[in-house]
């Protein structure tokens, strides 16, 4: 990791009035961390219940406004919805003429760039993309986890210095990405940890029907060993019956998968068959065991034709705690 560096005080953007649009768990957070720093912030939309109870937890005695009276307030104006939600949130806001030139609006999405922004940049304002890679609980402890914390960064090349300030004033770390690489950006993120918590809570559902009391306290230390082996060694700390080519163990989990979670059997596979590919192309699965290994699989998809239920695996954007029109 990178060491963080203190913007030149040239660099530091001037203390702003702060508000946010969609009170999820992301912005309150970063706004939380921002008020740290020394901004301001002023005011706070939100849509849900939850929204405003979290909202008056993590920025207590701050007014809940509606999105164009947000605008009116602040300086620096944080879009903190579900990515679906922003290109038409941008648009109304532009065309209603509540953004005010000179003003920074930041969105958190990680799927879009800065040329999301571009209507309100024809209105005046200053464009950032600044999306966090943390998941969000909407609880204190989130700020403390955005110390070190990367943000993807996109910006206009003239407000690039500005953009990375305002990520190192929330104590983060700023990655530049270009426009057209965040959808690859955002899908590596969402394969990553989205897909992982999906993974832990199967895991953790079979443990519990194998009889385990305390799947959690079982899985700690051999996910967080599994992690942080493969953070240092990539494919090279792939291990496991797949990775050895223990085809009949294999076989012995898809049965008692197929009978006990019927509903896990296709992501399995899934998992399975692209463990296997990474395995053989590293050297780490013997060719001659592999064919009976990928027949194993290949059977297992054809057993599940004819109406298994789905992996159960989220097909949303990626983010965490959406709700309502909250990020």
């Amino acid at each position: 990791m990178s060491t963080v560096h203190q913007p030149d005080l040239k660099d530091r953007p001037a203390r702003l009035t702060v508000g946010v649009v969609g009170a999820g768990r992301v912005g309150p957070a970063l706004a939380a961390s921002l008020q740290l720093a020394g901004h301001r912030p002023v005011a706070v939309s939100g849509v849900s219940d939850a929204s405003r109870r979290r909202a008056e937890t993590m920025l207590p005695d701050v007014p809940v406004v509606p999105p164009a009276e947000v605008l009116q307030r602040a300086d620096l104006v944080l879009l903190t919805v579900p990515d679906d939600v922003l290109p038409g949130l941008v648009a109304g806001l532009a065309e209603t003429g509540a953004v005010r030139p000179g003003q920074l609006l930041v969105h958190t999405s990680g799927r879009y760039g800065a040329k999301v922004l571009d209507p309100a940049l024809r209105a005046g304002a200053l464009p950032l993309a600044l999306h966090p890679a943390m998941t969000f609980t909407g609880t204190p402890v989130d700020v403390q986890r955005l110390a070190g914390c990367s943000f993807g960064v996109t910006a206009p090349e003239e407000l690039r210095l500005a953009a990375e300030a305002l990520v190192i004033e929330m104590g983060g770390e700023p990655e530049w990405i270009s426009e057209q690489n965040r959808p690859l950006y955002h899908a590596a993120l969402a394969l990553g940890a989205n897909h992982l918590v999906t993974l832990v809570a199967q895991s953790m559902e079979l443990l519990r029907t194998a009889g385990v009391a305390a799947p959690d306290r079982m899985l700690g230390p051999l996910l967080g060993a599994a992690l942080d082996n493969a953070l240092r060694s990539g494919d090279a700390a792939l291990t496991g019956p797949v990775a050895r080519g223990d085809a009949g163990t294999v076989a012995a989990h898809v049965t008692e998968l197929r009978k006990h979670a019927p509903q896990t059997v296709a992501g399995y596979l899934a998992m399975a068959r692209a463990t296997a590919d990474r395995a053989l192309a590293h050297g780490l699965l013997k060719p001659e065991l592999a064919e009976d290994l990928l027949g194993v699989l290949a059977d297992g998809d054809h057993a599940g034709q004819g109406g298994e239920g789905t992996d159960g695996t989220n097909g949303s954007d990626g983010t965490n705690g959406t709700e309502g029109n909250d990020r």
